[in-house]
């Protein structure tokens, strides 16, 4: 597509937000894109926001682990286990979510985004185990994780983060700031990996994920800072989790349900 003066400004402004959230709460990308691409970016078709929002939260994703890791807080053994298990997943998923109409999929996850918070906010009190390594104990649960979160990424046309994160809260017992560290690598990959089916199928705009990118590297940056600032107060890096989750997914919901 041949954006306009007005659609790089937006594009890059709803990048920045979209880099923020990942580096905040470690996921957001694809949830907050595809919504911002097509009601303010002003891209028509949603097969092709899901496409280019994979492309563009991969690479900020991958920029943001990197702001992560600088800080030693992603569990690399964890990461790399749960998101090899997850492409696997992440490619199947693609193909069948490309054959569902767009806006009954952003709708169907909307859904899923309402469970997930109603769980972060159950677990908030937890503080977590900061020293988690990769084992036996744990390989089934961070294998079998990965490879469903995988799945559900691909299908829903997302990087996956906030369905990464409690993933791996839920196989490890690690703090919420570890996860959030740790799920930008599974984020990167299935975004990658998601991106490739769609750029395959021609539904990939790399003018808007090029200025989605741009934006995100800043916002990325702020996200960062906040996260480390919010996991120093119990609980409150879970709350910010799902209020997010729940502010998005209501708007979805309104979008996409009221559709003829």
């Amino acid at each position: 597509m041949m954006l306009s003066v007005m659609q790089s400004v937006l594009g890059v402004a709803s990048g920045a937000l979209v880099g923020f959230s990942l580096g905040l709460v470690g996921g957001g990308g694809s949830v907050l894109a595809v919504p911002l691409m097509v009601y303010v970016v002003g891209v028509r078709e949603p097969h092709v926001a899901i496409g280019t929002s994979a492309m563009a939260v991969a690479a900020n994703a991958a920029i943001n682990l990197f702001n992560h890791s600088r800080g030693g807080t992603v569990i690399w053994s964890v990461a790399l286990l749960f998101a090899a298990a997850g492409i696997v997943g992440a490619f199947a998923g693609s193909n069948l979510g490309k054959m569902i109409d767009g806006h009954r999929l952003l709708a169907m996850f909307a859904l899923v985004m309402l469970v997930i918070a109603a769980l972060m906010l159950k677990t908030r009190a937890r503080s977590g185990i900061p020293d988690v390594k990769m084992d036996w104990s744990n390989f089934p649960a961070v294998a079998g994780l990965g490879l469903a979160t995988g799945t559900l990424s691909g299908f829903f046309g997302i990087g996956g983060g906030f369905l990464i994160v409690p993933a791996l809260m839920f196989a490890t017992g690690m703090p919420i700031m570890n996860a959030v560290s740790s799920s930008l690598v599974a984020v990167t990959a299935f975004g990658l990996t998601t991106a490739a089916s769609y750029a395959w199928s021609g539904l990939v705009a790399w003018d808007l994920a090029a200025v989605f990118i741009a934006g995100g590297i800043a916002g990325g940056l702020a996200g960062t800072a906040a996260a480390r600032h919010l996991s120093a107060r119990r609980g409150a890096l879970n709350v910010v989790f799902a209020t997010v989750i729940v502010a998005v997914a209501l708007y979805m919901l309104v979008r996409n349900i009221s559709l003829p």
